[in-house]
């Protein structure tokens, strides 16, 4: 390999890390609303209620992490808890989208699943996703709270939340980097999850 060319490449590389850094740096401004998320949804799972997650693409890939990560275990032993990614049931997935429309296959599954005091996480880099703010309605609408990981402006997803939802808003405009951090969030939620409580 040529030595310019694979100068380039670890210049392209470089600044990938230092967007990310960047990135990271920046959104250090969400962490008394991530706490408050997270110990929001510690206490969903205290009372006995549940999780559902959804989103497309890698955000329907995070969704399934999270789902993993509360249902086995995270970096402790503990009993699993109840969590859903949307996003893993091919023939629901594929039914109501060839029955009625792509837009609803996380709505519908919320409909039929979620019930009051559950909580909905939905995952948009770009709080755009028809079939993501269709969810976030029917959730609403049902009494789920709702946490919305999302990036750039917020998109469409920003202004339907409620005050009782949660927003966490990655200061980036680059999806890949929105990603990498929305990992990192969904870890922290984890994290909180598996604190225990006072006198527990």
């Amino acid at each position: 390999m040529p030595a310019r060319f694979e100068a380039r490449i670890e210049t392209t590389v470089d600044r990938l890390f230092l967007e990310h850094e960047e990135t990271l740096a920046a959104s250090r401004e969400l962490i008394p609303i991530l706490a408050r998320a997270g110990e929001q949804l510690a206490r969903t799972l205290r009372l006995g209620h549940k999780i559902l997650i959804c989103g497309n693409g890698g955000s329907a890939a995070d969704a399934q992490h999270f789902a993993a990560e509360l249902l086995n275990r995270f970096e402790r032993e503990r009993d699993p808890l109840p969590a859903l990614a949307l996003t893993t049931d091919s023939s629901t997935l594929t039914s109501i989208a060839n029955d009625y429309a792509y837009e609803q296959v996380f709505a519908k599954q919320v409909q039929a699943l979620g019930q009051a005091e559950d909580a909905l996480i939905a995952i948009s880099t770009s709080g755009c996703s028809s079939n993501v703010n269709a969810a976030v309605k029917v959730a609403q609408a049902r009494g789920l709270m709702v946490v919305a990981l999302t990036g750039r402006d917020g998109g469409l997803l920003a202004g339907m939340l409620h005050p009782s939802d949660f927003e966490l808003r990655v200061p980036a405009s680059s999806t890949a980097r929105i990603q990498e951090i929305h990992i990192l969030l969904l870890h922290a939620l984890c994290a909180v999850i598996d604190t225990p409580t006072p006198g527990s």
